[in-house]
């Protein structure tokens, strides 16, 4: 049996979601994360256009944690609840307004005292505004948020990988277990053939004269063409080589899909070489497995 043995298990998907969300100046800014199976990286922010200025650091900061796959990225801004909005004094108007009350008293004679009540309940003395937008100060909420959402999609794809590191140990652990009886047949192969040869011209030996080291060299060229010891060798290290991947913490999806294409030419060639019943068995159940292997990897960073 193949055991993976020693360090922990790192495979990640490419499938994973994330979300996050922060507040900051009377603004909520939410991110939300869809990754899906890709051949290479590729990110895609879709954000207001009053943020694409953080366009290119919102994709720096997802392709250094997300190796591969395609990342589809969604920012949304709303004003919240708390949204406080900036009270502007006008003090050149309320002066003339205060300048132009002084003169109308003198000219109608009026006494009286003005007050500050009476001045800011004057047109344009107190506007209400909102704050100036500055996408530098909105930065660091866009980044906290996007921070949140990338480590529910690193988790959910590292909980994912695990899953199919699980199914990948168990599918290698059966290709092993059909190496070994094909290995372990492969002698018994050439004997068999061997013994088959000797009765077929067993009757010709008698009446042909033919030496009995005619046989014996008939027997040794099957087992020189027959011969798939260093092909389940190749396999074997082939599998070893797969198991090391589960453990790398880079992504290994390329060099399991080229392992995977390694394994499936040599039970090919076993296949062809063995020219044995049960060995042909055995190939098609390990080619059945690599098949789906090869399924589970196109998801594998």
């Amino acid at each position: 049996m193949v055991i993976l043995t020693g360090g922990e298990v790192l495979l990640k998907s490419m499938t994973g979601y994330g979300w996050g969300e922060s507040v900051i100046h009377g603004k909520i800014f939410t991110v939300e994360l869809k990754a899906v199976n890709h051949r290479y990286s590729e990110v895609v922010p879709r954000l207001p256009r009053s943020l694409s200025t953080l366009e290119d650091r919102i994709k720096r900061l997802i392709q250094s944690r997300v190796a591969r796959g395609r990342v589809d990225a969604f920012l949304n801004m709303q004003d919240s609840d708390e949204k406080v909005s900036a009270v502007k004094v006008d003090k050149e108007l309320a002066g003339a307004y205060y300048k132009a009350i002084k003169e109308l008293q003198e000219t109608l004679g009026i006494d009286g005292n003005i007050n500050i009540k009476n001045l800011v309940e004057l047109p344009g003395v107190l506007t209400l505004a909102d704050p100036a937008e500055n996408v530098e100060e909105w930065w660091p909420a866009v980044r906290e948020a996007l921070e949140s959402a990338l480590a529910g999609l690193v988790q959910m794809r590292a909980e994912e990988g695990k899953q199919l590191a699980a199914d990948l140990i168990k599918r290698l652990d059966r290709i092993n277990s059909l190496n070994e009886k094909i290995r372990e047949r492969s002698p018994v192969v050439v004997e068999e053939y061997r013994e088959r040869l000797g009765v077929r011209l067993n009757d010709f030996l008698k009446d042909s004269g033919l030496a009995p080291e005619r046989l014996t060299a008939e027997a040794a060229l099957f087992a020189e063409r027959s011969n798939i010891t260093e092909e389940t060798v190749r396999l074997a290290s082939h599998l070893k080589q797969a198991l090391s991947c589960l453990q790398a913490d880079e992504p290994v999806g390329r060099k399991l899909d080229f392992i995977i294409q390694e394994m499936n030419r040599e039970i090919n060639t076993i296949a062809s070489k063995a020219n044995d019943l049960d060995i042909n068995h055995w190939a098609v159940e390990v080619k059945s497995e690599l098949e789906k292997i090869r399924e589970q990897v196109q998801n594998i960073e």
